[in-house]
């Protein structure tokens, strides 16, 4: 599942080998050129691949590690599941206690570590999350049913003498003797047929491993329990225990997580939008039904944040921001206010300069008439296909505009804007 069998990670293990790795940009930046210098060197076709694939995994893995990427290793599936640092840290100080000193040496809090909090991370993946609990504080085992991928999260975990890694199914795990329980169940599965390791998701969150009505059971009967599950949980499937919280990182929904026990702030929906500036919003912040507005097109337009979209909790922005929905059924809202304020953390503004025909040959006139030559096409509650409607447009040179199509009312329109 993980694309990496246990001899080629043996062999990469390897002292060698390792330092071969961290010194892979002193070759050529070609990779076949890097390869034929590899080879040169004696390393095996094995070898030679997985070293070009970790060191291209440790590039990807910036995004979500920063500098720590560059000493550690990576399964595709391991990296693409790996929870962003930042975002690790959240969930760190959710399990142990929001507004606790967690962070410092054992020595600087008066803690050893026998009296340090003990959290379980069953379904470690290649132990991101374990790195941020262990790193503010917590001893931590870390657990994995893929081989492989618990001798990575054990390599990448080496330098915290605070966290362990056990190969062993989170079901196989007596997890009453931890303080706090963190679920990252398995949510893809090798396609059928694959001869290359590639899988393929896992929709039936009964087939995840373990399955999510196992893992929800323990949650419930944890101290403090956090479970990381895709953003697009079903909504039905959140229990009353439970607070879900949708989170987005630098514009991209990354999870929804739910929280039990001491881990949970507030029952219910929250989302959390995390980048330049932080927002969060519950679902207690929703206007009354009776007070939801949808009104007129105003001079600006407000596409939430992705998080707040999954979460449900569009409307909790209205009031904080003097907005309302262009549709009762289109999570955009407009206003004549340019937004400001802490609330504006969780929209993207744009500025509307007129509203256009939505049938190709008339908009592709009102643009060229306006000078516009490219575009960016974003759509809601309309039927249509970007890259084809450009295709369609043939545009000539020209300014840039941003546009939007989607429904005021009954009618399908364009609207022409500009980035705020």
């Amino acid at each position: 599942m993980n694309g990496m069998d246990p001899q080629t990670l043996t062999e990469l293990l390897d002292v060698s080998v390792l330092d071969r790795l961290d010194r892979i940009e002193d070759l050529p930046a070609d990779e076949l050129a890097r390869s034929s210098a590899l080879r040169k060197e004696g390393y095996s076709a094995e070898v030679t691949a997985g070293l070009l694939t970790q060191a291209q995994l440790r590039k990807d893995a910036v995004k979500k590690l920063g500098p720590f990427a560059e000493d550690m290793l990576f399964t595709r599936d391991g990296l693409a599941q790996a929870t962003r640092l930042p975002v690790a840290a959240h969930h760190a100080r959710r399990l142990l206690g929001e507004g606790k000193d967690t962070g410092g040496d054992a020595d600087d809090t008066g803690e050893s570590a026998d009296s340090a909090p003990t959290i379980a991370d069953l379904g470690c993946g290649i132990g991101a999350d374990s790195f941020a609990f262990a790193g503010m504080g917590a001893q931590v085992t870390a657990v994995d049913a893929d081989e492989v991928t618990a001798a990575i999260a054990s390599f990448n975990l080496r330098h915290l003498a605070n966290a362990s890694v056990e190969h062993a199914r989170a079901e196989d795990i007596d997890t009453t003797d931890f303080d706090a329980l963190w679920f990252d169940p398995a949510r893809r599965t090798v396609g059928k047929g694959s001869k290359s390791g590639s899988t393929a998701r896992i929709f039936d969150p009964e087939d995840f491993s373990p399955s999510l009505s196992w893992v929800i059971d323990k949650a419930i009967a944890a101290k403090a329990a956090g479970v990381k599950l895709g953003p697009a949980l079903d909504h039905s499937l959140i229990p009353d225990e439970a607070e879900a919280q949708w989170v987005s990182h630098a514009g991209e929904v990354v999870e929804v997580c739910l929280y039990f026990g001491t881990a949970r702030q507030r029952p219910g929906r929250s989302a959390l939008v995390m980048g330049d500036r932080t927002l969060l919003v519950h679902e207690d912040d929703l206007p009354a039904e009776d007070e939801e507005g949808v009104g007129e097109l105003g001079q600006y337009l407000l596409e939430p944040d992705g998080a707040i979209v999954r979460a449900g909790l569009v409307t909790a922005l209205c009031g904080p921001l003097q907005a309302r929905r262009v549709h009762p059924k289109i999570a955009y809202l407009t206003t004549d206010v340019e937004p400001t304020g802490p609330a504006s953390a969780g929209v993207t503004s744009y500025e509307v300069t007129d509203v256009l025909p939505a049938k190709i040959p008339s908009l592709r006139k009102a643009l060229i008439s306006r000078g516009i030559g490219k575009v960016v096409i974003k759509k809601r509650g309309a039927d249509i296909v970007p890259d084809q409607v450009r295709r369609q447009l043939k545009l000539p040179a020209g300014d840039k505009a941003t546009l939007v199509f989607t429904r005021l009312g009954d009618r399908h329109v364009v609207l022409l804007t500009q980035p705020c």
